[in-house]
């Protein structure tokens, strides 16, 4: 067979195999496209079962586009708060915004139009469009990178932009018609669950083992090729815990960069000082526990501080029960925050 009628085949064997079982996900129980919209971007860089309980909490808070649109942005970041990577929850109320003034508030259905809206790229587009549209056009992830590159052994750098678009061009024309949504579904089924990154593949349980060149030369692990990643940066950071008068200190991180415009605790450089940057006397000073965060290009490593102090300075004070109720926290203070919490 061609390398096209070998992709012919495994989708269609793809198809069969993923509509008699595949994990039950709440957002596969519906055609809805702003709800399959919703679920493709908290998928984005989180783990499946991290994101049920905030999908199933985002939409009964806001079930609508126009509810999205309309939610003022700190309720909305707190929906968020947890599943890191803001920029995608501010991005979505911009698309919602679009929807609403554009198309008439009804979600699109259709890959151009989709394509129109901020945080959609290709992926997410091909998915929705497939998915609630009806529409055969591929959606190519991580997953149906390294599915592919296994079953053809090729040497792709998954990451390239190149080579996603390669991999589109090829799915393309050989998409089954009748159902595209599960044939999109069916490759990030088997590479979530059979053809894994991380470990070796079951490729006793793949309905197309026998079409894979790598299984056919045990070198399934070899695929995909990887860069040798960078080594990240890493910031020394000490975290404030700032009480005064049972209230705790936080600030508006700046507008633009890392974690723009997000609450965070005081924070400053290790061997910066902190009086002298925070402007406030500080009184009763507490080691806490450190504390890692790992960003796409940066780490923090971070050193915690309880303390005291009778100025007001340039900071907002809340109560413990604000910043559990209403505060968006960014992960990266998650063991800080636990701590001001159980104060």
């Amino acid at each position: 067979m061609t390398q096209q009628e070998v992709m012919k085949e495994a989708l269609r064997r793809l198809c069969v195999w993923y509509q008699h079982g595949h994990r039950d996900l709440p957002w596969r129980r519906t055609t809805d496209p702003y709800a399959i919209w919703i679920s493709e971007i908290m998928l984005q860089q989180t783990r499946v079962q991290a994101v049920i309980p905030y999908y199933e909490r985002f939409l009964q808070t806001l079930p609508t586009v126009q509810a999205l649109a309309e939610v003022p942005e700190d309720q909305l970041l707190k929906l968020w708060e947890g599943l890191g990577y803001y920029s995608r929850a501010r991005n979505l109320q911009k698309a919602a915004r679009t929807v609403c003034t554009e198309f008439g508030g009804i979600m699109p259905r259709d890959r151009d139009s989709l394509l129109t809206l901020a945080g959609i790229g290709s992926y997410t587009a091909g998915a929705v469009a497939s998915i609630a549209g009806g529409q055969c056009c591929p959606a190519v992830d991580g997953n149906v990178l390294r599915v592919m590159s296994r079953l053809f052994a090729r040497d792709w750098d998954i990451t390239s932009q190149k080579v996603k678009k390669q991999a589109e061009q090829e799915l393309q024309p050989v998409m089954p018609t009748d159902c595209p949504g599960d044939c999109n579904q069916a490759l990030m089924e088997l590479g979530a669950m059979i053809c894994i990154p991380h470990g070796a593949p079951d490729c006793a349980h793949c309905p197309i083992a026998d079409l894979c060149e790598a299984q056919k030369w045990g070198t399934q692990q070899d695929f995909p090729k990887k860069k040798p990643k960078k080594a990240r940066p890493v910031e020394q950071r000490v975290v404030y815990l700032l009480w005064n008068n049972g209230r705790i200190a936080l600030r508006k991180r700046p507008a633009k960069g890392l974690l723009a415009n997000l609450w965070e605790f005081p924070n400053v450089l290790a061997g910066e000082d902190a009086e002298q940057a925070f402007g406030v006397s500080l009184t009763h000073q507490i080691p806490l526990k450190q504390a890692k965060h790992v960003f796409t290009h940066l780490e923090w490593h971070m050193t915690g501080v309880q303390a005291q102090t009778a100025d007001g300075g340039m900071f907002t004070w809340v109560t413990p029960q604000q910043l559990e109720q209403d505060i968006a926290l960014p992960s990266a203070f998650r063991v800080y925050r636990a701590i001001a919490l159980q104060a």
